[in-house]
């Protein structure tokens, strides 16, 4: 099964930046659709951005468009998202997931988890964003 192991969480003032990856193994990912989701203490998880096999579109919350940017280096079995202007309401776990089953986590204009049981889920890095 695939697995994705997320780094790149830190601690960080409002204003700064930061930038997550996301490597899968043991096979590669570059037909899948992946993306980021997180989830803050006493919230429900949100979908924050996906991008679609071949980088051929994106999606984007509300909450981060213009800041925040999603990749994929399929050479590198990688996803990546920097993060900019980062604010408070940034804060929570960040995971990141690929699509093994299905084609709905990017095709409706929103970013939708998936969740058939051989989709893949990293353990999530936490991001903070405080003075």
């Amino acid at each position: 099964q695939l697995q994705l192991v997320e780094s790149g969480g830190d601690l960080v003032q409002p204003g700064g930046s930061l930038r997550l990856s996301c490597v899968a193994s043991p096979f590669p990912m570059d037909i899948y659709a992946v993306g980021w989701f997180r989830q803050a203490p006493g919230k429900e998880r949100e979908g924050v951005s996906c991008i679609t096999p071949r980088s051929l579109g994106t999606v984007y919350a509300d909450s981060v468009k213009g800041r925040f940017t999603i990749s994929r280096d399929d050479a590198k079995n990688t996803i990546y998202l920097q993060m900019n202007t980062l604010k408070p309401e940034d804060t929570g776990t960040y995971y990141c997931a690929a699509e093994v089953v299905g084609s709905s986590m990017c095709t409706y204009g929103a970013v939708l988890p998936p969740n058939n049981p051989l989709d893949a889920w990293g353990q999530g890095t936490q991001v903070t964003v405080a003075s």
